[in-house]
This record gives C-alpha cells, structure tokens and sequence, in this order.
C-alpha cells in the first residue's frame, strides 16, 4: 500500500500500487503533480501505442462523445460498419468478419464460445505459460499464474509447455528442438482428451510468460497438429497486433493464418476496444447454430471511431515499419547492456516489444528478483517507467514496450536511464 489514506477504500485486485502517481500525460511521457516527466517504456498497460493524449485520437473521442458514445447492442452505427470493413480489410484472407468488445479478456471468451458452437466440442489446449485473462473460460486458459484458490477451472482445458529456448527440456547440443517437444506435447493431448478438441489459443510471444517468442516455424508446426485434430486455432494478438512486432500482426511474420484472431490493448490505443476477427464460414456456422455473445457494450460506436482513427494512423505514418526500425535500435542498445553486464541474462522479442530478463549471472542464470525490483525503482526515480514481470523458473523479465511514435531521443534516453539504474542497483 502507499501513503495516500485514499488508497484503502480500494479493493487491491493485483498487488500493491505504485507510489507514482501520474496526472497528466502526452506523447512518451508521463507527468506528476510537480510536472516531473518520466518516460513511458511500457505504453501504459502495453496498450498507448500512439503514445498518451494523440491529437487526433483525443479529437476521435471529443468528436464520438458529442455524436454517438452508446447504443443499444443490437443497434449498428457507422463507425462500427466503418472498423469492421478497414479491420478486415488488414487482416489476410479468409478472415473476414468482426465483432467489436471492450476487453483483451472479452475477445478471448468469445472467440472460445465461437470455436466450441462451431466445432461442437469443447476443450481448450494452451501453454502452460499463457495469459488470456482472469474472466472464466479465459482463465481456464490462463497458467502464467493466479490459478490457486479459486476452486475447480473450466472443464476440459489441456495445457502444454511453450518453447522456452534458454530452460526448455528439449535442448541438445545442436540447440533447441522445439518440434520434437510440440510433437510430445500433442501425443499427452491426444492422452488427456475425451475425443473432443475444439481449441488452441495462443500469444504469438507469451508477455506475461516471460516475453517468450515463438521459434520462427513454431506457428506453422502448430497450426498443423490443429488442423490434423480438427481444431480451430486462436491467435491471441492483445499485445503483438496493430504493428508492435514490426508486421501488423506477428502471425504474418510465420506465413500462417489463424482461425479466429483477437485483438485488444493496442487497437483501441489505450481506450477498452477489443476485437474478434474470423472467417465467413465460421461466422456462417455460428449464426445458423444460435452464437450467442451479446453484452453492454458490443459494438459501441465511441471506441468504433478511435479504432478507426488508430488504424488510419498507423498505416499514414507507416508505423509498423517505424516499429521495426526502432524495435532494432531498442534491441541494439538492450544488448549492448546485456555484453556489460552480467545480470542481464537475456534480450528477446520483436520489434517494440522486447524482454530483457535479470539473473544473478550468465552461467547459472538464477533468478535475482531482487535485483530486478531495484532496478524498476531506480528506473522511476531516474525518470523511466519499467514493467517488471516474475515467473517461476526463469528470472525477472522487463517488458519493453514503448510506443509506436517514440523518437530515437526518446528511445536512448531510456537506454540512458536503464544503464544508469543497473549500475546504481547492485
């Protein structure tokens, strides 16, 4: 808890809260009440893609909350109409038909329902180090943590390991083989099933799991032990979509095409719009069956415009080309600190979406927790917001996720900034 007395009359949904409390807010930065500027590297909640307070996507809100803010759910505007055919219109065929929700954890449920009415089956496989959100069959799906003490999950969830390329069992002295690990994680599938596999869901890099990457390749061998089983592969883009990986979705990069895509965080830059894109045989499949998610806030107009707004600003300003640029410049600094530096274990990810993981050292690669929570400390008070997360196994692992727009300035002052606090932290 803080110091503020305020802070008690909250429910405490995910730990302690920061101490730092941000007023304002613009472009990379974020502002105290004393105007102290501290430079945003995680986007937020990885969501502000376009940074804080973009002019035109304020002028998008302003312009919706005088106009259309909310409507019945059953009732189409042309904003929704609009995002539907430009979303649509990004996304390779055959996916074709959206449905717009507030939620990365919305998207994801429906999308699970969705593949369960149309498949007639109803179990899940996901990795065991996967997070989809903290609502039911999402969090059935979810094992990054936050499973103890709720009592029995959904039934008929698998869960697999995702290639961990620095811990994995599957290592060998000609590397990882991560096909031969997918390859014995679908035979103890077809153990557990009852003959029933509706699903797979998946983060292309799993960011809550420890900034884990799929292995070039990995998508694709995936996508086939779906495809043998009849089941409908999700591709969770919450945090990869809308240009972050240096593709617009970093399925693009594998040549693969998911069945159902959701999309959250960074579609709506910030404001809760989440999205469900699939193919016009599912959508068919799924009407004629009686699909059923119907919610308060489907198909609202307001964050319709802003998604509007956000992709026209990404294509104009050719920033998932910027995002690679500058997700090399990030990496290149980031590794450059890993070379003098023993405490940092690893970089990965793509684009500007980077992990860089804390140990004790580099030959034993022991966690140091410790260290990397002075290190975030340090970082705030030097001026540069990090997110740090904690997995069992493996070492704290900042995730780096600044915005689209950041400059290359902006980009070394918080290489800067980080090389002075893990400097400062031992």
């Amino acid at each position: 808890m803080t110091g503020d007395a305020r802070v008690h009359s909250l429910i405490r949904y995910g730990g302690d809260f920061s101490s730092y409390r941000p007023v304002h807010a613009e472009g990379s930065y974020l502002f105290d009440a004393s105007g102290t500027p501290v430079l945003d590297f995680t986007s937020g909640q990885l969501s502000s893609i376009l940074g804080h307070s973009h002019p035109e996507i304020v002028e998008a809100i302003v312009a919706g909350a005088t106009t259309l803010d909310h409507l019945h759910s059953g009732m189409l505007s042309e904003p929704v109409l609009a995002l539907a055919e430009r979303l649509t219109a990004l996304t390779p065929e055959p996916l074709d038909r959206a449905m717009f929700l507030s939620t990365g954890a919305e998207s994801n449920e429906a999308a699970l329902r969705l593949a369960r009415l149309v498949t007639g089956r109803y179990e899940v496989v996901a990795f065991a180090q996967s997070w989809h959100g903290v609502t039911g069959g999402a969090a059935a799906s979810t094992y990054a943590f936050g499973r103890q003490g709720y009592g029995p999950q959904g039934v008929g969830t698998i869960a697999i390991p995702a290639p961990d390329l620095l811990r994995g069992p599957f290592r060998t002295d000609a590397g990882y083989d991560w096909q031969a690990e997918l390859d014995y994680a679908f035979a103890l599938v077809d153990r557990q099933s009852t003959g029933s596999l509706a699903a797979f869901i998946a983060e292309p890099i799993l960011s809550t799991g420890g900034m884990l990457d799929l292995p070039e390749g990995y998508l694709a061998a995936l996508s086939a032990h779906c495809r043998a089983r009849g089941m409908l592969l999700i591709l969770d883009e919450a945090q990869t979509g809308m240009g972050r990986t240096g593709t617009m979705f970093a399925f693009e990069r594998d040549g693969v095409v998911p069945d159902i895509l959701t999309l959250s965080k960074t579609l709506g830059a910030g404001l809760p719009l989440a999205a469900v894109v699939t193919t016009a045989a599912i959508e068919q499949a799924a009407y004629e069956r009686g699909y059923l998610f119907y919610t308060t806030h489907a198909s609202d107009p307001l964050p319709a415009a802003v998604g509007l707004k956000v992709i026209e600003i990404i294509v104009r300003d050719e920033l998932v080309e910027r995002a690679a640029v500058a997700g090399r410049r990030l990496a290149d600094g980031l590794r450059e600190l890993m070379a003098a530096n023993e405490c940092v274990g690893d970089v990965r990810g793509r684009g500007l979406l980077l992990g860089m993981e804390i140990v004790t050292d580099r030959e034993s690669m022991a966690p140091d927790n410790e260290r990397g929570a002075r290190i975030t400390d340090r970082c705030l008070e030097l001026g540069l917001s990090m997110n740090i997360v904690k997995r069992a196994g493996m070492g704290g692992v900042f995730r780096i996720a600044p915005p689209l727009t950041i400059s290359d300035a902006e980009l070394d002052r918080g290489l800067a900034i980080l090389t002075e606090a893990i400097a400062t932290s031992t």
